[in-house]
């Protein structure tokens, strides 16, 4: 018959090693609704325009238009999602004027995920430029905003009420 290797028994399987704080401090970089982890760093919305056309156009499309189906639409306040009927009206499109919660999460998905094939390569100051850039063509900030930690964080997004805080202890989740 077969017999399990020791280590496996153990509940491992024997391989790598534990991470050190060192390790788990640099990727542990996701920023919340809050926005205390925000980096410190500014940028502005005239600064993201550029970074954005370099770094995001050929995905998004020129105006944050989208292209579908993979790319989705970033910019675009459709009247349609003002009461937030996107369950029954699919056709709304879901973009950050209409849709997002928290700029400050804006910000943490862009540094964390963008651009697509070097996710993680925007500096923090041209992470706010960009946040900047794609919340002021959003008509949520002035296009002449610039955005550092405190600033981000005073912003309030469209439809930040039309969601329920997840109140769980981490326990229950």
């Amino acid at each position: 018959g077969y017999a399990p290797v020791a280590e496996y028994k153990a509940g491992h399987f024997g391989i790598g090693a534990a991470a050190t704080r060192a390790q788990i401090a640099a990727w542990d970089t996701d920023i919340g609704p809050e926005g205390i982890e925000l980096p410190a760093g500014r940028g502005s919305a005239r600064d993201g325009g550029e970074i954005y056309r370099a770094q995001c156009a050929a995905c998004h499309g020129a105006n944050g238009e989208g292209m579908a189906p993979v790319f989705p639409a970033l910019i675009g306040r459709d009247p349609r999602g003002e009461n937030f009927d996107f369950a029954s009206d699919p056709s709304i499109p879901r973009t950050i004027g209409n849709y997002w919660s928290h700029a400050t999460t804006l910000y943490d998905y862009i540094r964390r995920a963008m651009p697509l094939y070097t996710p993680g390569s925007l500096s923090a100051d041209e992470t706010y430029a960009v946040t900047a850039y794609l919340l002021a063509a959003n008509r949520v900030i002035p296009d002449t905003s610039v955005l550092d930690a405190a600033a981000l964080r005073a912003v309030q997004m469209p439809a930040r009420d039309r969601y329920v805080a997840d109140d769980r202890s981490p326990t229950t989740r």
